[in-house]
């Protein structure tokens, strides 16, 4: 649905939630300039949903409004310049692999979204099911989904390839969202880990960004896994933005108030969500030794 020029959309069945628009990011593109009116436009609705959440983007830390709220944590790097990134921010180790890719002939740069690079990117994303320890959501995805999919935002991204030779290992989709430049994606095959074309393609983002003048580089969530270790390598800091629910029925107010509003999955405690992580993990390794993903053995693989 659209209302005040926004494009929201509502998610959950029991407890009815009503959010910019995910499929098309909005969150990390757009602000809610005037809540007051978007609130009055759902609670007038047919279709009321039980709660409103929306979030300050980046660099709106302080809370500018009184209704109830959490805080979100993002990955971001603060951008001066490239020299400083590469000579202030970024880990030895880090910059040692920025080096390692050049020197073993990886090259990166700016791509055209044309059916060989559709081609290319399909083939790192089919890959492997398995990454950072979970199914990869883009796996088994064929050349018309992902040339469909991928071509959606091409109007605010750029895109970079990493290269060897004519093969593509990797690739970013770099966005403009005012205040900073977003990663859309950043991803790169995992056979060719040991030449680092993912660090590669990350200096390259911090260069685009220099370049443009954006003071910060988003990767999306602050993470405490492999991938977060990765960010913080690279000189990425927790930057906490706060997330407003607005209640709109009775049930979106007790739902808040048992702390309904997040989902079953914020409800387990943090040592035990690590724990099924680490269990989760060894078991997507226990089958890809086996020569057998979990995938293949629900659909009755042999």
């Amino acid at each position: 649905m659209e209302i005040n020029g926004k494009r929201m959309t509502i998610e959950g069945k029991v407890l009815r939630i009503a959010k910019l628009d995910p499929w098309f990011q909005q969150e990390w593109f757009e602000d809610i300039e005037n809540p007051e009116m978007l609130i009055d436009a759902l609670q007038k609705s047919n279709d009321r949903p039980d709660i409103l959440t929306f979030w300050q983007r980046l660099p709106d830390t302080e809370p500018k409004y009184s209704y109830p709220m959490e805080l979100d944590s993002i990955a971001a790097l603060p951008v001066k310049s490239y020299s400083f990134w590469w000579e202030k921010q970024i880990e030895r180790k880090a910059r040692n692999k920025v080096r390692k890719a050049q020197k073993n002939g990886v090259i990166v740069k700016p791509a055209t979204f044309d059916d060989r690079f559709v081609h290319g990117i399909t083939s790192i994303f089919n890959e492997t099911p398995i990454r950072q320890g979970r199914h990869y959501l883009h796996y088994g995805k064929d050349f018309e989904t992902v040339k469909r999919q991928f071509s959606r935002f091409l109007f605010r991204e750029e895109i970079f390839g990493a290269y060897l030779g004519e093969e593509l290992l990797g690739f970013i989709m770099l966005a403009d969202a005012g205040r900073y430049g977003w990663l859309g994606q950043i991803i790169s095959k995992i056979s060719y880990r040991d030449l680092a074309p993912t660090n590669a393609l990350l200096a390259k983002a911090v260069e685009r960004c220099a370049q443009k003048g954006l003071p910060y580089l988003v990767y999306a969530l602050w993470l405490d896994d492999s991938l977060g270790d990765f960010k913080r390598s690279n000189g990425f800091q927790r930057f906490d933005l706060p997330r407003f629910f607005v209640p709109l029925t009775k049930k979106g107010k007790l739902a808040l108030k048992l702390g309904l509003h997040r989902g079953w999955k914020e409800g387990v405690p943090k040592p035990i969500k690590k724990a099924l992580k680490k269990l989760r993990r060894g078991w997507y390794d226990l089958s890809s030794a086996a020569g057998q993903s979990p995938e293949c053995r629900t659909r009755g693989g042999s």
